[in-house]
């Protein structure tokens, strides 16, 4: 299919976490995923060590036992005062409104992430980072990071909409024996739905200005 007209910078600033606006009805081509894959492919990895791995669930019992894994560790989650997304206080009634929002879309999908037609689970093949020294684990971590992350940039170009998750980890043990992922040498790192959006015209988020988290030379 043809990509979305999208300049580098529209890419960068408007690849949204997409919730409410997945197609849950519309299939989506294993041709599409697979070329997401071949250019997260391309993302860099520590050491050239290219550990990253890509679990894509289309089928239908598997993806509603993921969802019903999801649903239970989004129920824990929301019982997190301070870390739960409606729970945080943004310091001004704007931001507090957007915050909101986002929780009722995070809320949204917390029941209906089996209902996606793609689910695709980024991790990392070899030792687990539990318990590694802070080097060894941004190592590891950034040999799959950056990868998933050109996943969902390619996605988006291709009109697909995804979502950084990670409360399924509460329950990694459970989602790998789903899967058959091997739990003691390949440590999952991030979930994500995969459906066409509802629409492509996403817009860039409100953040605060640049300066605001720029140390310059020193903190």
């Amino acid at each position: 299919m043809a990509l979305l007209p999208l300049d580098p910078d529209q890419l960068l600033s408007t690849t949204r976490a997409v919730r409410k606006r997945l197609d849950f009805e519309r299939p989506v081509p294993d041709d599409l995923v697979r070329e997401c894959v071949e250019l997260a492919m391309q993302s860099p990895s520590g050491s050239n060590s290219m550990t990253m791995q890509f679990v894509v669930v289309r089928d239908e019992a598997k993806r509603k036992a993921i969802g019903e894994i999801y649903r239970q560790c989004y129920g824990i989650y929301q019982s997190m005062d301070g870390v739960y997304i409606r729970s945080i206080d943004k310091g001004d009634d704007s931001a507090n409104a957007q915050q909101q929002r986002s929780a009722d879309s995070a809320d949204f999908l917390g029941e209906h992430m089996g209902d996606a037609p793609v689910l695709v689970i980024a991790c990392t093949e070899g030792a687990r980072a539990d318990g590694m020294p802070g080097m060894m684990v941004s190592s590891v971590m950034g040999n799959v990071l950056p990868a998933m992350w050109s996943f969902m940039l390619a996605a988006r170009a291709r009109g697909l909409g995804t979502a950084w998750t990670t409360v399924h980890l509460m329950m990694e043990q459970q989602m790998a024996e789903v899967l058959g992922i091997p739990f003691d040498s390949v440590q999952q790192v991030c979930l994500s739905p995969v459906a066409f959006t509802k629409g492509t015209d996403f817009k860039p988020a409100k953040r605060p200005p640049a300066d605001s988290i720029i140390h310059w030379d020193t903190w």
